[in-house]
């Protein structure tokens, strides 16, 4: 079979490795694995110099403006991709995070329009996610059910839409009205290569250190304070537990001998990679309490053969007793030190799920798989239109 000629469309090139949390880079590389994969334009066409104008505003003023200011400017943004799109004969014009680089891009007829992210604007701010950040009036009444129209009128000219989670499907289903066969789930990869099946995995004990991992840059958002505490009950215990933190800075009183911050490692450094690999390799577990529409960190952790303690909230991909204990909404430290102190009392239990992750990982939580899968859908999808 003829590969796929595929477009790709973001608005950040998926050359850059940190923006959307590595996602846009690694969905790439991995379709380009598989298929003819052409970037289509980024620049706003006749209105690019507002788009550099935005860029040269914080990162803050950024992440609300850009895609806000791209819906309003879409018919002038949308002129080069559409060009492309006549000019390249493609198969598939894939889009991937910036639904609002979909506004008024028309294919030609016969190209599918698929896109993938784990989550929109309105999904995610009508999600407990999204409401640990709050909103304007003025975002709430005036501009969110202008945003909801658009998404809804968006995905509803969608050929196919990749979700990595259960969540992000079944919200989307029912918020926008879509038909039942228009989002498939196919969980994403971890932002790290494939470190192998590595030295077997030691159970803790309470003769030696038991060292919790947190990965992220928002320690509240993250979930960082039940990390700390969860930390803090073991010790009561006398179970001698450290934290190590990558990402985030937590607050003073927040740090403690027992919590050793690593600071924000780029891996795409090799010596900083290795630095977080490390840090995979020695935890015991991944500690991490977050509110999110997905969550790389657990893919990076099943990859490691690294049991995760998390919230069951959005579209984490930690499942019971197979990547690690996805705790209900509600589970504070004491819950976690709980789950902690049974498999310190069961360490061949704690091997088991340590193997069973890094199972998941080979099976499930890799890029290699995502892309197959995405490819076959996309085949069969083309296939139907015809």
């Amino acid at each position: 079979m003829t590969a796929l000629k595929i477009a790709y469309l973001c608005d950040i090139s998926p050359r850059h490795t940190q923006p959307y949390s590595g996602g846009n880079a690694r969905i790439f590389r991995a379709l380009s694995d598989h298929a003819d994969v052409t970037i289509l334009p980024r620049d706003w066409g006749l209105a690019e110099s507002a788009h550099r104008a935005i860029y040269r505003l914080s990162d803050g003023l950024q992440l609300r403006l850009r895609w806000r200011a791209h819906l309003i400017l879409a018919p002038f943004i949308a002129a080069p991709v559409n060009k492309a799109l006549r000019e390249g004969e493609f198969d598939v014009v894939f889009c991937a995070y910036s639904f609002q680089s979909l506004s008024y891009v028309k294919p030609p007829p016969g190209c599918l329009r698929v896109f993938s992210s784990d989550a929109m604007p309105s999904v995610y701010k009508r999600s407990i996610i999204g409401a640990e950040y709050g909103s304007s009036a003025l975002t709430r009444y005036l501009l969110d059910p202008l945003t909801l129209r658009t998404e809804r009128r968006i995905a509803k000219a969608l050929d196919l839409i990749l979700s990595p989670s259960d969540w992000f499907k079944r919200e989307a289903d029912a918020l926008y009205d879509l038909p039942p066969d228009l989002v498939h789930v196919l969980p994403w990869g971890a932002n790290v290569e494939d470190p192998g099946p590595g030295a077997p995995r030691t159970a803790p004990s309470t003769g030696t250190p038991l060292r919790l991992l947190f990965i992220g840059r928002d320690w509240f958002a993250k979930g960082g304070p039940d990390a700390f505490e969860t930390m803090k009950i073991l010790r009561t215990r006398g179970i001698d537990a450290e934290l190590t933190v990558i990402g985030a800075t937590p607050p003073e009183h927040h740090r403690t001998d027992h919590v050793k911050l690593l600071g924000a490692l780029d891996k795409s450094m090799p010596d900083q990679a290795a630095q977080f690999e490390d840090a995979l390799r020695g935890a015991h577990f991944l500690m991490q309490p977050s509110v999110e529409s997905y969550g790389f960190a657990f893919c990076e952790a099943a990859a490691f053969g690294l049991p995760s303690l998390c919230h069951d909230v959005g579209g984490v991909p930690v499942r019971e007793g197979i990547t690690g204990h996805p705790l209900p909404e509600t589970a504070g430290p004491g819950e976690f030190t709980d789950v902690v102190m049974r498999h310190l009392a069961d360490p061949a239990g704690y091997l088991a799920l340590c193997a069973s992750a890094r199972r998941d990982y080979e099976t499930r939580l890799n890029w290699s798989s995502w892309a197959k899968s995405a490819i076959a859908l996309m085949n069969e999808t083309r296939a139907r239109n015809t």
